[in-house]
């Protein structure tokens, strides 16, 4: 009898802590009442305003140098104000040296002419001078009749020499007419090549000196190396964007992506702005173009951003240029659905099952996806509004029944997918 009094008593005290522990695990797993709400798939992504068009001045080509000077970055210039002054040094050496050079050929080139008329004057003397002995000779054979056979033989022989002298001197003449216009045309030849050398180099410096070629807002660049902006003593070189004039009638951001947002940003996103300097201004716009390769986020990182370019359509108040704004980027939207968290969405037998809160417990339900997003799923079969489902798997004591969807229900949803 004691026995049995013993065992009714250990009865009566475990019967309440079981029941006691399974109404602590139901109420240890918390649930979520399901509603029709919005989904929105956004992220949020710091961008920087910058003009749509603008002129840029850019370091000239071929062109390796330090800058010197550079306007105060957001300062007004007008029309042919001096923004920017670059330095390369070994280009005025060169530029120094070739007038020297120009100047020697140009005093060579008046030596060979002065020195060519003279070999030319000498030769035309020998040619007259030889045209005088020719008429002397000439006339002295005139007088040859009369003269013995051996003189007469003597004084021909002298008229014919003198006649191959004149033929001489005149084939001279021509052959120095002819090496003096080579001589002076290789000179001259020679000066041009360097007066264009020179012409050349002057441009060259003169493109160091850059000028607004209208007024307006002097932005400066963004150096290739420091990633910032431009100052005095930095070393430029070719194409690089110095200063830029913006056209401030047309605005768009420039975002910054990480890899991982990146792939899921896609051209005509919704973006919505808001702007920190600005805290009462808004904007609107969309997802106009995406790199295709990304750049190191700073100089040998193996870390790369991606630059994404975002419309602003409409703007309560136009921003101004170089401040930064918060992009919130919309990838996906629907309205008036059901939409759950992840985490309250579980893999059993090849099912995407929720657990639906019941009176006595859980029940196992299959249910049906739709778009996602990292922390939020859109269900399109299998739950209701105001049903309450749980946010973890419920203990295998608390789930009293199982409801799959039918196959026609399924099969219908995968023909969909497929499509």
């Amino acid at each position: 009898m004691l026995k049995i009094l013993l065992k009714l008593t250990l009865i009566s005290l475990i019967i309440p802590l079981v029941f006691s522990c399974v109404f602590s695990e139901d109420k240890s797993v918390p649930v979520l009442t399901v509603v029709y709400t919005d989904f929105e798939d956004a992220i949020t992504i710091e961008g920087l305003i910058e003009p749509v068009h603008s002129t840029t001045m850019a370091c000239p080509r071929n062109i390796e140098g330090t800058v010197t000077y550079i306007v105060e970055d957001g300062s007004f210039v007008e029309e042919g104000e001096i923004v920017c002054q670059i330095e390369v040094p070994e280009l005025q050496t060169e530029y120094d040296k070739l007038l020297i050079d120009l100047e020697n050929a140009e005093a060579n080139l008046t030596k060979t002419i002065a020195d060519l008329e003279m070999q030319y004057a000498l030769v035309e003397a020998q040619v007259k001078s030889n045209d005088a002995e020719t008429l002397i000779a000439q006339l002295d054979s005139l007088q040859l009749k009369y003269a013995p056979p051996n003189q007469r033989k003597i004084k021909e022989l002298e008229l014919e020499k003198v006649l191959i002298d004149k033929q001489k001197h005149e084939k001279k003449l021509k052959a120095l007419n002819v090496i003096q216009q080579s001589e002076v045309k290789k000179l001259e030849l020679s000066i041009q090549r360097l007066k264009n050398r020179i012409k050349t180099t002057k441009e060259q410096i003169d493109a160091l000196t850059l000028k607004a070629p209208k007024k307006g807002l002097a932005v400066k660049g963004y150096h290739f190396i420091t990633w910032t902006k431009i100052q005095v003593g930095d070393i430029v070189w070719s194409n690089m964007p110095l200063i830029t004039l913006p056209q401030l009638t047309e605005m768009r951001a420039k975002i910054q992506a990480t890899e991982k947002d990146f792939k899921f940003i896609n051209v005509g996103d919704s973006v919505f702005y808001t702007f920190d300097a600005m805290p009462e201004n808004k904007g609107w716009g969309k997802i106009t173009k995406k790199a295709p390769v990304g750049k190191p986020i700073k100089q040998n990182s193996k870390i790369k951003y991606f630059e994404i370019d975002a419309s602003i359509d409409s703007v309560l108040v136009t921003p101004e240029i170089g401040i930064s704004a918060e992009c919130r980027i919309v990838m996906k939207q629907l309205e008036d659905t059901i939409v759950i968290p992840q985490i309250s969405i579980f893999d059993v037998d090849s099912m995407k099952v929720v657990y639906v809160k019941k009176d006595n417990g859980f029940q196992l339900r299959q249910v049906l996806t739709g778009v996602s997003s990292s922390k939020e799923t859109v269900i399109t079969s299998g739950l209701k509004s105001d049903e309450a489902i749980a946010l973890i798997k419920p203990d295998a004591s608390l789930i009293k029944d199982r409801v799959v969807l039918p196959d026609s229900t399924t099969q219908q949803i995968n023909k969909v997918e497929e499509k």
